[in-house]
């Protein structure tokens, strides 16, 4: 069955975004791979936020062709955007009820691993109810003292096993996880 991993950035203090929705102190190391995890996935659940600020996002021409290529693998990923409205878009299928279902649905169809994108009140959601089947969190050598925290409102405990951990030689350190079931 294809797992859902929870793939993203947070801050040495717990933030996924800063204050105002910044996310300038991302780190993008070559030799993170993210073009390996890439190409581990061939699905990515957004919100609709997320959706409407990064899923159809093109760099500008003058980006550099490391960027162009990750914007375009990104690009051919099967979209699904969990949202409230109901709207047609011809690059994503848009869910706005019964996202268990929905998602066990998905999951049991063939194909690769799911990338579980965001933003943060879809991975609230995802956490809370108990979807996330990889926890994939590279820790920034920054701390911003306030923003969006990464696990906001846990109505009970999330115990996870330590898979794996990737040092990278910017600082970042990526802590892989699996739920204890």
């Amino acid at each position: 069955m294809r797992r859902i991993i929870l793939d993203l950035a947070v801050t040495l203090d717990g933030f996924i975004e800063g204050p105002n929705g910044e996310i300038d102190w991302c780190i993008m190391d070559e030799d993170m791979d993210f073009d390996g995890f890439l190409s581990s996935i061939d699905t990515i659940f957004y919100g609709r936020i997320s959706y409407d600020a990064w899923g159809n996002f093109q760099p500008e021409s003058s980006a550099d062709e490391v960027e162009k290529n990750l914007w375009r693998n990104v690009h051919s990923k099967k979209k699904y955007v969990f949202s409230r409205q109901n709207r047609q878009d011809e690059n994503a299928i848009f869910i706005n009820s019964d996202i268990q279902t929905k998602v066990a649905e998905i999951k049991k169809e063939s194909g690769k691993d799911i990338w579980l994108y965001g933003g943060a009140s879809l991975i609230k959601t995802f956490i809370q109810s108990n979807l996330v089947d990889i926890y994939r969190i590279s820790v920034h050598p920054i701390a911003l003292g306030s923003g969006k925290p990464l696990f906001e409102d846990l109505t009970e405990r999330l115990n996870l096993k330590l898979i794996k951990t990737n040092v990278f030689k910017s600082g970042v350190v990526q802590l892989i996880y699996e739920p204890l079931k």
